[in-house]
């Protein structure tokens, strides 16, 4: 008899520790395989940031962290933070100018 393997669950589905990933300033090697995972992954990083409490992460964490993902991903990322909360783009203020300067040849692309 043979174990069966139970689907794979959909990224969309899966918990991600973002906790941990800021904690360890490090996604593990092939997290983000593809583009759509990545979006997703922002996406959901977005509504992270927004939510938990000040003080739950560094903004240093946070930018090592986006230094990981695809530049073009990173841009969406704080695309993604001033339409879900302009107002919050004050506290990101640093991080986001600091990345800017990275991405000017991008942002008109």
């Amino acid at each position: 008899m043979t174990a069966r393997q139970p689907p794979s669950i959909p990224f969309a589905a899966q918990a991600i520790p973002f906790d941990e990933f800021l904690a360890a300033g490090k996604l593990p090697q092939g997290y983000l395989s593809s583009e759509y995972l990545a979006q997703q992954f922002v996406e959901r990083l977005v509504h992270y940031v927004l939510s938990v409490p000040t003080g739950s992460y560094t903004m240093a964490q946070l930018g090592q962290l986006l230094e990981q993902i695809d530049s073009r991903t990173q841009v969406l990322f704080f695309k993604r933070l001033k339409e879900t909360s302009p107002e919050s783009l004050k506290d990101f203020a640093p991080l986001y100018y600091g990345f800017m300067n990275e991405f000017h040849s991008l942002l008109f692309t």
